[in-house]
């Protein structure tokens, strides 16, 4: 999915940017930073303002106001507040009313409540606009789903996107604000619009910027915080990328989509398709079998670029991206070697064998901001993580509940974010079902429907029963 990050469009935050970090039990003493070293890019140069902006400095404001961001306006969905008398008389109005307005090369079908949609990413899966909700009063991210029902593929990741949006509920993953269709019967459905929360930047442009060790751990920490609330529900991602993970100016993260389903989930002899596998571990390259750790592979990778400031395994395709994986990290053990199909461990066995290099050559001490004072946050605690992170037998590597515990992460350790209620998902064999292109589309048009009936009955996430049931 792409980013909810408006690039290049002028528009900036107003206000204050809030200070990266936070206090919690246990941390006396932690001083929030000042703006002046929030962010602090690695390597200014590479910015280009945009047209009217001009580069005063290489904090997070300068490059928020470089590359754009949305002017996050309104109220806070959980907080208490009253809706205007002209919001209720016409929201009925409103509501039923839809524009249609070109967004780049796609045309947008939208209710009326959205406004100033402009574009802000595109992908496989869909197009993504910035937009304003008059009734939230907020700014939103509204995604039109790409052709969903042009063949059985992408019906049903469309559909087991819409259903895993609708039934996961954690700070750490995007929330779904609407659902809605401007087609009116099933005959004539066509188009499916996701509108969400939208966040000010994605983690490539994270990756630029220089982080104190409290920000990185802190990063890594919501990240597996939103991975653990996923396998809570049977969801293991696979597909975990910094431009699927989304961030705001307070340091609050949020994982985009829901990864792979098992039946996409490709082997290094399968035909290949073009998606970034720079991240995905090597048990879903080779075509093994995985358990839940496979998504800590994917965290060390983005980690090891966010201490390095480039890519660790940068492979052109599957193969390639082994041979990169094995030139650094070392040839596996023959016990590695048995857990292979013949085929693929035949391949693998013929491959020259590399002895690899220790993490403290791979990662050494000045890729690494300074010690931390205030939590002993230090290089060698982040190394160490890598290192149980970045082990190729998945036997052998970290589990998410273990990184959570890690000294590197579990500063931060909030047993209401890691131990939230699991997600009730009710289609136990959502990746499993396959359906006709038809069978998917008629799927799919009852979850919009239904997300219309519930919230007009006010079961909205993150919802007070009034906000829902005016958004009807």
């Amino acid at each position: 999915m792409a980013s909810l990050l408006e690039e290049d469009r002028g528009a900036v935050i107003s206000g204050e940017i809030l200070a990266w970090g936070r206090k919690r039990s246990g941390l006396q003493g932690f001083a929030a930073p000042t703006r002046k070293n929030i962010w602090r890019t690695k390597n200014p140069a590479s910015f280009v303002p945009g047209e009217g902006t001009q580069q005063t400095s290489t904090d997070l404001w300068t490059f928020l106001n470089i590359y754009g961001s949305i002017r996050c306006r309104g109220i806070d969905l959980n907080a208490q507040h009253t809706i205007s008398p002209r919001i209720t008389m016409n929201r009925n109005k409103r509501e039923k009313e839809y524009y249609s307005i070109d967004v780049g090369d796609s045309t947008f079908t939208v209710l009326k409540r959205y406004q100033n949609l402009r574009p802000i990413g595109s992908g496989a899966q869909g197009i993504v606009c910035s937009a304003y909700d008059h009734i939230l009063e907020k700014n939103v991210a509204i995604k039109k789903l790409s052709r969903p029902f042009q063949n059985q593929t992408h019906a049903k990741r469309a559909y087991r996107e819409l259903v895993l949006m609708k039934c996961v509920n954690h700070k750490n993953i995007i929330g779904l604000l609407n659902v809605f269709t401007p087609q009116k019967t099933l005959v004539e459905f066509q188009d499916v619009y996701l509108v969400m929360e939208l966040m000010d930047a994605n983690l490539c442009q994270v990756i630029q910027m220089e982080l104190d060790h409290e920000r990185l751990s802190y990063l890594l920490y919501q990240m597996l915080c939103g991975i653990k609330h996923l396998h809570a529900a049977g969801i293991i991602h696979r597909d975990l990328k910094p431009s699927n993970i989304v961030v705001k100016s307070d340091c609050t993260l949020k994982i985009l989509d829901f990864g792979l389903a098992r039946t996409a989930a490709t082997g290094l002899l399968m035909t290949p398709y073009v998606v970034t596998r720079y991240y995905r571990a090597p048990e879903v390259i080779l075509g093994m079998g995985y358990q839940a750790n496979v998504d800590v592979w994917s965290v060390g990778c983005i980690m090891a670029e966010m201490v390095r400031g480039s890519v660790l395994f940068p492979g052109t395709d599957h193969i390639d991206q082994w041979n990169k994986v094995i030139e650094q990290l070392g040839t596996p053990s023959q016990e590695f070697m048995m857990k292979l199909n013949q085929s693929v461990r035949t391949y693998v066995e013929n491959r020259p064998r590399y002895a690899g290099y220790s993490f403290e050559k791979l990662f050494p001490d000045v890729l690494f901001p300074a010690d931390s004072d205030h939590n002993k946050l230090k290089a060698s605690q982040a190394r160490d993580l890598l290192s149980k992170m970045l082990v190729i037998d998945a036997s052998k590597r970290i589990s998410v509940d273990e990184a959570l515990q890690h000294p590197y992460i579990n500063v931060w350790y909030d047993p209401s974010e890691v131990e939230a209620p699991p997600p009730l998902i009710t289609d136990k064999q959502l990746d499993e079902r396959e359906h006709t292109v038809d069978e998917w589309k008629e799927l799919i048009y009852k979850e919009v429907l239904d997300w219309e009936e519930r919230s007009k009955n006010g079961v909205i996430r993150g919802q007070s029963a009034s906000v829902a049931q005016v958004q009807q």
